[in-house]
């Protein structure tokens, strides 16, 4: 039977208690944020987390890293054994939730955010705010790395985290850390 999963607090869900409504209406923005978020950090561990355990392995880290279609993301196994060590919280050899939101979370620093900005921008539709398989296809083409729209909709699969068919900007941010 697997284990609920437990989220580390600043990502817990909003509660929908009366109590907490005074807060939701106070804070709507940032709370439609760290949901979204969330729910983007569960997809990505539940799509690394190929047994289904609630845990990932360094053999799952390692299979997932390798689909990545980016030749400086891909790891060595032993570079996957040895972050799997580094953030180990419990001492089991893999990674639950929490230690894999500590891997993925990244706050970017105000000019990261804007060089991460700038590079979406290079990507997406222009004023759509997302990255569509025709508009990856058209910035490749001006890169000189022709793809079809076919190839970047496999492509865009890989990070579409919500299963929009699209990358926004908060799926961009967590593919490039």
């Amino acid at each position: 039977m697997k284990k609920q999963l437990q989220l580390p607090q600043p990502l817990a869900l909003p509660s929908t208690s009366s109590a907490s409504n005074n807060a939701e209406i106070d804070t709507q923005g940032s709370m439609k944020i760290k949901t979204k978020k969330t729910i983007l950090l569960l997809r990505m561990f539940h799509s690394f987390d190929e047994n289904g355990d609630g845990k990932i392995s360094p053999e799952e880290l390692y299979k997932c890293v390798q689909n990545v279609d980016r030749k400086e993301l891909h790891m060595s196994m032993e570079e996957a054994k040895a972050i799997v060590e580094m953030l180990d919280s419990n001492g089991d050899g893999l990674l639950d939730l929490n230690d894999f939101v500590r891997l993925m979370e990244c706050e970017c620093k105000e000019e990261e955010c804007k060089i991460l900005r700038d590079a979406f921008q290079v990507y997406e539709m222009e004023g759509q705010g997302c990255i569509t398989p025709k508009s990856l296809s058209s910035a490749l083409a001006r890169l000189g790395q022709r793809r079809s729209v076919d190839e970047c909709a496999a492509m865009i699969r890989h990070f579409d985290l919500n299963g929009d068919g699209v990358i926004s900007f908060d799926e961009f941010r967590i593919m490039m850390h």
